[in-house]
Protein backbone atom coordinates (compact mmCIF):
# COMPACT_ATOMS: atom_id res chain seq x y z
CA UNK A 1 0.00 0.00 0.00
CA UNK A 2 2.83 2.45 0.78
CA UNK A 3 4.34 1.90 -2.65
CA UNK A 4 1.10 3.05 -4.38
CA UNK A 5 1.16 6.25 -2.30
CA UNK A 6 4.52 7.19 -3.83
CA UNK A 7 2.98 7.53 -7.29
CA UNK A 8 0.20 9.91 -6.28
CA UNK A 9 0.87 13.57 -6.89
CA UNK A 10 -1.05 16.73 -6.18
CA UNK A 11 -3.19 18.05 -8.99
CA UNK A 12 -2.65 21.60 -10.19
CA UNK A 13 -5.48 23.51 -11.78
CA UNK A 14 -5.42 27.03 -13.13
CA UNK A 15 -8.28 29.48 -13.24
CA UNK A 16 -8.37 33.17 -13.98
CA UNK A 17 -11.28 35.31 -12.83
CA UNK A 18 -10.80 39.04 -13.37
CA UNK A 19 -13.12 40.94 -11.06
CA UNK A 20 -13.07 44.34 -12.77
CA UNK A 21 -14.05 45.18 -16.33
CA UNK A 22 -10.86 45.80 -18.32
CA UNK A 23 -12.47 48.73 -20.15
CA UNK A 24 -12.60 50.72 -16.90
CA UNK A 25 -8.91 50.28 -16.08
CA UNK A 26 -6.48 53.20 -16.49
CA UNK A 27 -3.68 52.92 -19.04
CA UNK A 28 -0.08 53.80 -18.15
CA UNK A 29 1.42 55.93 -20.90
CA UNK A 30 4.37 57.53 -19.09
CA UNK A 31 6.27 57.64 -15.83
CA UNK A 32 4.08 60.60 -14.86
CA UNK A 33 0.87 58.60 -15.29
CA UNK A 34 2.40 55.76 -13.25
CA UNK A 35 3.38 58.27 -10.54
CA UNK A 36 -0.20 59.57 -10.37
CA UNK A 37 -1.59 56.04 -9.99
CA UNK A 38 0.92 55.25 -7.24
CA UNK A 39 0.13 58.53 -5.43
CA UNK A 40 -3.56 57.59 -5.38
CA UNK A 41 -2.70 54.30 -3.67
CA UNK A 42 -0.30 55.79 -1.10
CA UNK A 43 -1.16 56.88 2.42
CA UNK A 44 0.27 60.39 2.04
CA UNK A 45 0.27 60.75 5.82
CA UNK A 46 3.03 58.11 5.96
CA UNK A 47 5.01 58.87 2.80
CA UNK A 48 7.50 61.03 4.72
CA UNK A 49 7.62 58.63 7.66
CA UNK A 50 8.03 54.98 6.52
CA UNK A 51 9.59 53.46 3.42
CA UNK A 52 7.16 51.32 1.43
CA UNK A 53 7.48 49.30 -1.77
CA UNK A 54 4.62 48.85 -4.25
CA UNK A 55 4.23 47.32 -7.68
CA UNK A 56 1.93 48.27 -10.52
CA UNK A 57 0.76 45.22 -12.49
CA UNK A 58 0.05 45.79 -16.19
CA UNK A 59 -1.41 43.74 -19.01
CA UNK A 60 -0.08 43.72 -22.60
CA UNK A 61 -2.01 46.93 -23.38
CA UNK A 62 -0.48 48.66 -20.31
CA UNK A 63 -3.84 48.66 -18.56
CA UNK A 64 -3.54 48.53 -14.78
CA UNK A 65 -4.45 45.17 -13.30
CA UNK A 66 -3.71 46.36 -9.79
CA UNK A 67 -1.37 48.02 -7.32
CA UNK A 68 0.26 45.66 -4.84
CA UNK A 69 1.62 46.76 -1.46
CA UNK A 70 4.69 44.53 -1.18
CA UNK A 71 6.40 45.78 1.95
CA UNK A 72 6.55 48.41 4.66
CA UNK A 73 9.82 49.06 6.42
CA UNK A 74 11.33 51.68 8.62
CA UNK A 75 12.65 55.18 8.09
CA UNK A 76 15.57 54.13 5.90
CA UNK A 77 14.64 50.90 4.16
CA UNK A 78 12.25 48.07 3.39
CA UNK A 79 12.73 44.47 2.26
CA UNK A 80 11.48 43.22 -1.11
CA UNK A 81 11.26 39.48 -1.69
CA UNK A 82 11.41 38.77 -5.45
CA UNK A 83 9.45 35.55 -4.95
CA UNK A 84 6.52 37.44 -3.44
CA UNK A 85 6.63 40.07 -6.18
CA UNK A 86 6.66 37.59 -9.04
CA UNK A 87 4.22 35.08 -7.60
CA UNK A 88 1.80 38.01 -7.32
CA UNK A 89 2.56 39.09 -10.89
CA UNK A 90 2.06 35.54 -12.18
CA UNK A 91 -1.17 35.10 -10.26
CA UNK A 92 -2.52 38.31 -11.82
CA UNK A 93 -1.40 37.10 -15.28
CA UNK A 94 0.39 40.38 -15.89
CA UNK A 95 2.81 41.07 -18.72
CA UNK A 96 4.83 43.84 -17.12
CA UNK A 97 5.38 45.67 -13.85
CA UNK A 98 6.42 49.08 -12.64
CA UNK A 99 8.27 49.14 -9.33
CA UNK A 100 7.92 51.98 -6.84
CA UNK A 101 9.16 52.92 -3.42
CA UNK A 102 9.33 56.13 -1.46
CA UNK A 103 12.22 57.84 0.27
CA UNK A 104 10.86 59.35 3.50
CA UNK A 105 13.74 61.86 3.47
CA UNK A 106 12.40 63.36 0.24
CA UNK A 107 15.77 62.76 -1.46
CA UNK A 108 14.97 61.10 -4.78
CA UNK A 109 18.52 59.98 -5.57
CA UNK A 110 18.74 56.18 -5.89
CA UNK A 111 20.97 54.39 -3.40
CA UNK A 112 23.37 51.62 -4.34
CA UNK A 113 20.83 49.19 -2.80
CA UNK A 114 18.11 50.64 -5.08
CA UNK A 115 20.27 49.98 -8.15
CA UNK A 116 21.12 46.43 -7.04
CA UNK A 117 17.51 45.55 -6.25
CA UNK A 118 16.28 46.94 -9.56
CA UNK A 119 18.89 44.98 -11.51
CA UNK A 120 17.96 41.79 -9.65
CA UNK A 121 14.24 42.26 -10.26
CA UNK A 122 14.79 43.03 -13.96
CA UNK A 123 16.76 39.77 -14.29
CA UNK A 124 14.08 37.78 -12.43
CA UNK A 125 11.44 39.28 -14.69
CA UNK A 126 13.36 38.25 -17.80
CA UNK A 127 13.30 34.63 -16.69
CA UNK A 128 9.51 34.76 -16.39
CA UNK A 129 8.93 36.96 -19.45
CA UNK A 130 7.57 39.74 -17.25
CA UNK A 131 9.03 43.07 -18.27
CA UNK A 132 10.08 45.56 -15.59
CA UNK A 133 9.17 48.83 -17.34
CA UNK A 134 10.36 51.24 -14.68
CA UNK A 135 11.25 51.83 -11.04
CA UNK A 136 9.99 55.03 -9.49
CA UNK A 137 11.33 56.62 -6.33
CA UNK A 138 8.70 58.99 -5.00
CA UNK A 139 8.20 61.64 -2.35
CA UNK A 140 5.04 63.46 -1.37
CA UNK A 141 5.29 65.80 -4.37
CA UNK A 142 7.76 64.43 -6.93
CA UNK A 143 9.41 61.33 -8.37
CA UNK A 144 12.46 59.97 -10.15
CA UNK A 145 12.04 57.43 -12.95
CA UNK A 146 14.84 54.92 -13.55
CA UNK A 147 13.66 54.56 -17.17
CA UNK A 148 13.54 58.32 -17.83
CA UNK A 149 17.03 58.71 -16.32
CA UNK A 150 18.46 55.88 -18.45
CA UNK A 151 19.15 53.61 -15.46
CA UNK A 152 17.22 50.65 -16.93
Amino acid sequence: MVQNELFKIAEVSISYRPIVDMMTRPVVTSSESAFEIFRQSWDLGRISFLEEFKVLLLNRANKVLGVVNLSVGGVSGTVVDPKVLFVTALKANCSSVILCHNHPSGNLDPSEADFKLTKRLVECGKLLNILVWDHLIISDSSYLSFADEGFL
